[in-house]
């Protein structure tokens, strides 16, 4: 199986990003994680443990990969190199205005960059409220260039009871943008509900 890159960038959504890597880990994924400096102190301040500890036990599953973010030699920064494609989770807007304009000074970017010349599946969830029109102009760039744009809303029709139901259902939001599933889950999926008389 050609892997999955996961890119995690310094927005909000920790639990985002470590839910994507578990879960394609539970799968038997190849798994290919780059994780920014601000994404590790995000870490650190929203999950009160160290990326690193996190990074350690990921790093004993054998389908799993870590390539630094300043690592520009690494495999996934070559369009010769395959893979099933690349979600950035969380998506800061500083990741995806420099997506947008093409610019590549990390591992991080320079994958994403090489997903959408490739023309593979690149899923961004970008975490930021309220949206100027800067940013609502980099994600149409990026739309328009096949990247999916798939911002982590809960799904209030399921009556998520905790931050985790939320993460799950975010988590296989990506996993069928990826092109993993053709469908969510028939739990998330959304089901009518009978009128009362």
């Amino acid at each position: 199986m050609k892997p999955v890159v996961v890119g995690i960038s310094g927005a909000s959504g920790a639990a985002l990003a470590r839910g994507t890597v578990e879960e394609l880990l539970r799968r038997q994924m190849p798994t290919i994680v780059v994780c920014s400096q601000a994404a590790r102190l995000v870490w650190q301040e929203e999950l009160e443990a160290p990326f690193s500890d996190t990074l350690a036990q990921w790093q004993e599953h054998p389908h799993f990969t870590h390539y630094p973010i300043g690592h520009l030699r690494a495999p996934i920064a070559s369009g010769t190199f395959p893979t099933a494609g690349m979600a950035v989770v969380p998506c800061s807007m500083h990741s995806l205005a420099a997506m947008a304009h093409g610019l590549a000074s990390n591992l991080l970017l320079r994958t994403a960059d090489v997903c959408l010349k490739e023309r593979r599946p690149l899923v961004l969830v970008p975490r930021e409220t309220p949206i100027h029109s800067i940013h609502l102009e980099n994600m149409l760039t990026l739309s328009r260039m096949g990247a999916v744009l798939l911002p982590p809303e809960p799904a209030f029709y399921l009556k998520p009871r905790s931050i985790d139901d939320v993460v799950q259902f975010v988590v296989q939001r990506v996993m069928v943008a990826l092109g993993l599933d053709d469908s969510l889950p028939p739990e998330l999926q959304y089901r009518e509900r009978e009128k009362e008389d």
